[in-house]
């Protein structure tokens, strides 16, 4: 019976944002709050005018609680702590559904329960999804720059809803990656600093506008996916940071507390009552706005005490090393949590350490995640392009290394905002060449993104060649597409995104050798990889050929897994794309390679810096 009780008061504990908070009830709000270094509270409000000594809430034990008759939704208010010092200062409620637009700062008094969910359809197909062995192409969205209007306007959710899911569906993509989505202060931080973690950025409009935004990509069938942070936050006097004039919500000794590389706190993951504020946010996020899956921020920053700072005693665990044992424990339990509820949850860690068994499970110490973003495979892959072709034989290894690891957890390959940002370039300015040649260089690198093992992301822009970095403050260069070479790239990248859908191989069995299988991973002197890509189907395969170099092949010689003919697929060269056609439209037959055991080479076209897809035609 005891175990029993444990587990259902577990179970409350990660509901806590319907009892904490500001909860509507029939003539009033009930006011509660966790503060438990606090000397007293007072409610302050537009209801009271403000006033500093009107409505005090009552203690119980960390708790404080007040009953207020007649106010409702759309009521604002502060708590106005007081430490033990008897220093005051306005806060905003950590549990607020809803906030003022920035640069104002109160909580609004809101309810989740005034909307009529249309996705019946969508959530009863989410409990057969199996994500291993599904496509996962993610389109990653920036919502305040996707297409933002003016210089200081915000498209709503109503106009976002309008616009993006129609288009990223029609582009091909099954999921959609959203930042951000927490309220936050400063539009420059992108959401990474937030300070209202239940509440949806006011920036676009209410909570049931953004649960029709949700609506609206289930209907077009993607799935959404929230950037979410819940390793630190920001040090802005009106949110968590001190809460109660003492370390709430952070570390209390400042050496683990103070993160000095983004000027924010790190949550105190061996606080209880703060695992249960981050568990019971995730939770929120699928249960409320039924989100299909967190992609979470910054693992590395939680998983070592030392992360990002000089190794000192105090950043030690109690073995005398630096893994924090605190995030570890939290971590699992959080996705022991998620996965019970939601099975088919997406749960993707950015972690950018050699850290061991992100996606496995604890019985061998893994923190229980579903997939890993791969970060190896990502720097590889662009510090590999952004070369001048010259000096990339003797660098071939990057393109072949992560095919080394690529099967020790469950990968997404991305392409993300980080990529385009702080004088990095965006995704076509990375690469050398003329014009001609950096568009090619991106429908290569794209397509052999999508032929790599591991699901794959892509941060919006890249598909229709943005030509500056991303900017927060300015809205994506769709003028651009009036260009052909842009045009054609974008007709490239839809072409890419259906095919990715539709061949069983190039998703099928993308966590284990048996879908992977090298052609040719030592041709550096050319600069050519090849390989196949197999689906649980054995007739069913595809041969990605690419060449990283900008020559001309004109007969390359390509052992074949089969020996059969064989048709081109896909070709990046081809005109429809903006190449020049160097491409193989008669059907490839095999030759005898002459040596028992090989089943023989077929001869082909590689046009410069381009990828080949080949299909097997099997002659009856």
């Amino acid at each position: 019976m005891g175990n029993k009780l444990s587990v259902l008061k577990t179970k409350k504990a990660y509901y806590n944002y319907s009892s904490l908070g500001a909860c509507l009830e029939k003539n009033g709000v009930t006011f509660r709050v966790w503060a438990p270094n606090a000397k007293s509270i007072f409610l302050i409000g537009d209801f009271n005018e403000w006033s500093s000594n009107k409505n005090e809430l009552k203690k119980d034990g960390e708790y404080w609680n007040l009953y207020v008759e007649g106010i409702g939704k759309g009521d604002k208010y502060k708590y106005l702590v007081e430490d033990v010092n008897g220093n005051r200062i306005e806060k905003s409620d950590p549990y607020a559904l809803y906030s003022e637009l920035r640069p104002n700062t109160a909580s609004i008094v809101w309810d989740l329960d005034n909307y009529s969910w249309q996705d019946e359809k969508w959530l009863e197909n989410r409990k057969k999804y199996k994500p291993y062995d599904s496509p996962m192409n993610i389109y990653e969205v920036h919502l305040a720059s996707w297409n933002k209007p003016s210089a200081e306007g915000f498209q709503t959710y109503l106009e976002l809803a309008n616009e993006l899911p129609k288009y990223v569906s029609e582009m091909g993509y099954t999921h959609i990656e959203l930042m951000p989505v927490s309220e936050h202060p400063l539009d420059d931080s992108w959401g990474y600093q937030a300070t209202g973690y239940f509440s949806v950025t006011s920036r676009h409009g209410t909570p049931e506008e953004f649960k029709y935004l949700v609506d609206k990509f289930h209907e077009y069938g993607i799935g959404v996916l929230l950037d979410w942070v819940p390793g630190h936050f920001c040090k802005d006097s009106h949110g968590l940071y001190r809460f109660d004039g003492g370390a709430t919500y952070e570390y209390q000794n400042p050496s683990l507390g103070e993160n000095e590389q983004w000027g924010t706190c790190n949550f105190n993951l061996s606080s209880l009552e703060v695992q249960e504020f981050l568990i019971s946010n995730a939770l929120f996020w699928l249960r409320e706005y039924h989100i299909d899956g967190l992609r979470v921020d910054a693992v590395s920053n939680m998983l070592y005490l030392d992360f990002a700072k000089e190794a000192t005693p105090d950043r030690k665990n109690k073995y005398g090393r630096n893994e924090n044992l605190w995030a570890i424990d939290f971590m699992q339990k959080m996705n022991d949590v998620i996965f019970s509820e939601f099975p088919n949850t997406i749960m993707a860690a950015e972690e950018s350490t050699s850290w061991p068994n992100i996606t496995k499970g604890k019985d061998v110490d893994g923190l229980g995640y579903n997939y890993k973003w791969n970060m190896g495979w990502m720097n590889d892959m662009l510090k590999y392009m952004e070369m001048d072709p010259i000096y990339r034989k003797d660098h071939h290894n990057l393109l072949t290394f992560s095919l080394m690891y690529a099967f020790s957890e469950n990968y997404i390959l991305p392409f993300s905002h980080d990529e385009v940002v702080h004088g990095k370039k965006s995704m076509l300015g990375k690469f050398p060449g003329y014009l001609n040649d950096k568009f090619a260089s991106l429908k290569l690198l794209l397509g052999y993104q999508m032929a790599h093992p591991g699901k794959k992301l892509l941060f919006m822009g890249s598909e229709i060649g943005q030509e500056l970095e991303w900017r927060f403050y300015e809205s994506l260069e769709w003028e651009l597409l009036k260009l052909q070479k842009n045009e054609e790239l974008q007709r490239f990248v839809k072409f890419l995104n259906f095919f990715y859908k539709e061949e069983n191989s190039l998703w099928e069995q993308d966590h284990g050798y048996e879908g992977f299988e090298w052609i040719d991973a030592d041709n550096n002197s050319e600069g050519i990889l090849s390989f196949v890509r197999k689906s649980k189907n054995k007739n069913e395969f595809l041969v990605g050929v690419f060449n990283f170099t900008p020559v001309y092949y004109e007969k390359h010689r390509l052992e074949v897994p089969r020996f059969t003919d064989y048709v081109e697929v896909l070709n990046s060269d081809e005109y429809r794309f903006g190449g020049e056609g160097r491409t193989n439209s008669e059907i490839l037959k095999p030759n005898w390679i002459g040596a028992d055991g090989l089943p023989g080479y077929v001869e082909m076209k590689v046009a410069p810096l381009s990828m080949t897809y080949l299909k097997p035609k099997f002659n009856k």
